[in-house]
C-alpha cells in the first residue's frame, strides 16, 4: 500500500548502489554531500552494498557514523547485480523525488543540480544521457542496439537507457511495489512515465576496478527488460504469419487465373533458403516460449533476488 505524498519526509532520496568501491566511495560521498547541501533542498542519501567484500562496507558505515544525512546502510549476502541492489534502497527510501546514481565516479555529481532544475519543470523522469561516452566499443555496440529495442518497447525517444543518472517521482516508482521478489527495472517503470527529460551529462572512465557488466549479462538484462515491457509479442507474431500465409494463398490463386507468376519456377535453391529462413523463425519462437516459460517458473519458486544480510538505518519509516 502505497504512502500518502505527506508522509515522504524529505525532497529527494538518493539511492546507491556500491560494489567494490573502497577507492572511490569516500570521494564520491563528499562531492555528492558538498553538490545536494549547494541546492539547499532536503534529502537522504541510501547506501546499498552489493555483496562487496573489499573494504566498501566499513566506508559506508563511517560514513553513516559521520554524516546524518546517511539515512540507511544495507548490506546484501552476495553480489546480486546492480539493478537487483537498488531495489533494497529504493523500499526504505522516504523522498518524494528518488535519484539514482552510481558510485564509481564515472558520472559527476556536480551536475545533479541540472537534472534537479529540469525536474522541478514538472516531469515525472528526468533521465541524464552520456554525451561522449568514455565505454569500450564493446559496451558501446550491445548498448545502441539495446536502447534502439527500448525506444520500440516503451514508445519513447529516451537515447540512453542505460545511464544510470535519473529522478523519478516517488509515486511512479512506489506503483510497481518493487521488492526481493519484484526486482527494480527502471524500462517498465520509464513506459509508465507521462512526462520524460532528458539532459546531457559527463561520462568518465573507471578510476578504480572494473565494471561487473559482462556482455553476457547486458544481453540478458536487454532481453528481460525487453520481455517485462512487451505484452503482446505473440499477437504481433501471428499477425505476420497470417499476412505471410494470406500472401501465399493469394500467390497459389493467381497462378491459376494470371498469365504472369511470381516465381513461377520453384528451384533448390529457394527451397533450401525457405526452409533455412522457417529453421531459424521456428527456433526465434520456441525461444520466445521458453523465456515466458522460464520466467514464469523463477517467480512460482519465489527466488529472492538478493537477501540483505545487515541493515542500519537511521529513524526508521514504518513500511506497510
Amino acid at each position: 500500500m502505497q504512502k500518502a505524498d505527506s508522509e515522504h519526509t524529505v525532497e529527494f532520496s538518493i539511492v546507491v548502489g556500491c560494489y567494490f568501491e573502497e577507492k572511490s566511495i569516500h570521494e564520491f560521498h563528499a562531492r555528492l554531500s558538498k553538490t545536494l547541501e549547494g541546492t539547499g533542498r532536503s534529502y537522504e542519501i541510501i547506501f546499498v552494498n552489493d555483496g562487496s567484500t573489499d573494504g566498501t562496507l566499513d566506508c559506508l558505515k563511517e560514513i553513516f557514523r559521520k554524516d546524518e544525512h546517511a539515512a540507511a546502510v544495507i548490506d546484501l549476502m552476495k553480489n546480486s547485480g546492480q539493478a537487483n541492489a537498488k531495489t533494497p534502497g529504493i523500499a526504505v527510501a522516504r523522498g518524494k523525488a528518488i535519484v539514482l546514481i552510481d558510485s564509481d565516479l564515472q558520472l559527476d555529481p556536480e551536475e545533479l543540480p541540472t537534472l534537479i532544475e529540469k525536474y522541478d519543470e514538472g516531469y515525472d523522469l528526468v533521465t541524464g544521457f552520456r554525451k561522449d561516452r568514455t565505454d569500450p566499443l564493446v559496451r558501446k555496440l550491445p548498448s545502441k542496439l539495446a536502447n534502439a529495442i527500448m525506444r520500440k518497447a516503451t514508445d519513447t525517444e529516451i537515447r540512453d537507457f542505460g545511464c544510470t543518472f535519473k529522478i523519478y517521482d516517488g509515486r511512479l516508482v512506489r506503483a510497481f511495489e518493487f521488492g526481493p521478489f519484484k526486482p527494480w527495472r527502471s524500462v517498465p517503470v520509464i513506459s509508465m512515465a507521462g512526462r520524460i527529460a532528458e539532459v546531457p551529462v559527463s561520462h568518465h572512465a573507471r578510476k578504480y576496478g572494473k565494471s561487473g557488466w559482462t556482455f553476457r549479462k547486458l544481453f540478458a538484462y536487454n532481453m528481460e527488460s525487453l520481455v517485462n515491457v512487451s505484452d503482446r509479442p505473440f499477437q504481433l507474431l501471428s499477425l505476420a504469419c497470417v499476412v505471410l500465409a494470406t500472401l501465399l494463398v493469394l500467390r497459389v490463386a493467381g497462378s491459376f487465373v494470371m498469365p504472369q507468376q511470381i516465381l513461377p519456377r520453384v528451384t533448390t535453391g529457394l527451397l533450401l533458403n525457405a526452409w533455412a529462413i522457417g529453421l531459424l523463425a521456428t527456433l526465434a519462437v520456441l525461444a520466445m516460449i521458453g523465456e515466458f516459460v522460464i520466467r514464469n517458473f523463477v517467480i512460482l519458486q519465489r527466488k529472492p533476488a538478493y537477501v540483505i544480510r545487515e541493515t542500519v538505518i537511521r529513524d526508521a519509516p514504518e513500511l506497510g
